[in-house]
């Protein structure tokens, strides 16, 4: 087996993908300006994360399973998300997916763009319908560090052979912990403490970042 050289670790909403999947799902509800306003406001690290991710969750009770179909033909990727995961590949790295979002959706995300691990929040689904609420450890910056140091230890990797992505608060320890944090089209904060900035929405900007530092 060849040896993994390197991991990326990145956000998907906004990052992965150009929407925020949860104001898809709030736009389907009928709540869709309410939900998209939680967002951003938890984005900009005005919010504790689980306490807007529990409002935002609350107005999806009662929507059918179903949704997630219609929601999934909204998303798009990122320009070059793809050719940079393929990229990746071909030079030994993993790619790892932390979402404050939900595995309903980004598991998907993950299968279709061929990425190797995935940690996202779970919706809680009774009799084909949403409840209202989530299950299980949400995934908060903590558990984005943790994800980052475990996929990176099953690897045999240290953190300089780590690089974390991502545009909001909730991204910005990973980011900092990482051999190479990229704020990616991020958020005021963000942008202010990340060492380094893909600016334009493109993610194969990371490739230049890795060539230029040379890991």
């Amino acid at each position: 087996m060849t040896a993994i050289k390197g991991l990326l670790v990145m956000d998907v909403d906004s990052t992965l993908v150009q929407e925020e999947v949860i104001d898809l799902l709030g736009e389907e509800a009928g709540v869709g300006k309410q939900v998209a306003e939680i967002t951003e406001r938890a984005m900009r690290g005005e919010l504790d994360f689980q306490q807007a991710l529990a409002e935002r969750v609350a107005t999806l009770k009662g929507l059918p399973e179903s949704i997630f179909d219609k929601v999934y033909a909204r998303i798009h990727f990122n320009k070059g998300a793809k050719k940079l995961v393929n990229e990746l590949h071909a030079r030994g790295y993993k790619i790892g997916l932390v979402s404050g979002g939900f595995h309903e959706t980004v598991d998907r995300l993950a299968e279709e763009a061929e990425i190797d691990y995935v940690k996202a929040n779970h919706l809680e689904i009774r009799d084909g319908i949403l409840t209202g609420r989530t299950y299980g450890d949400i995934v908060t910056k903590d558990i984005k560090v943790q994800k980052l140091r475990d996929w990176a230890a099953e690897n045999e990797l240290s953190l300089n052979q780590t690089v974390a992505m991502g545009d909001g608060a909730n991204d910005l320890p990973m980011i900092q912990l990482a051999g190479i944090g990229i704020a990616f089209c991020a958020k005021p904060i963000v942008r202010e403490q990340a060492p380094y900035q893909i600016k334009e929405p493109d993610l194969y900007k990371v490739i230049e970042i890795l060539d230029e530092v040379n890991i």
